[in-house]
């Protein structure tokens, strides 16, 4: 059963983010002939003050 976790900043639209995940799992089914019912795609969204690149939080840039 597969597990795909999408870590991502917030600021998608609900379309996106149901749109993601037909598209993760369409391309995990066909990669794998894992059975669709049996795959799982988790999204984690994070503000922008909790994630940084180069010492520099995405909120200061």
């Amino acid at each position: 059963m597969p597990i795909v976790t999408v870590q991502l900043l917030e600021g998608r639209s609900d379309e996106q983010l149901k749109n993601l995940v037909k598209e993760v799992t369409d391309a995990v089914e066909s990669t794998t002939n894992a059975d669709r019912s049996a795959i799982s795609v988790v999204i984690q969204e994070m503000k922008k003050e909790h994630y940084g690149v180069a010492g520099v939080r995405k909120s200061d840039q």
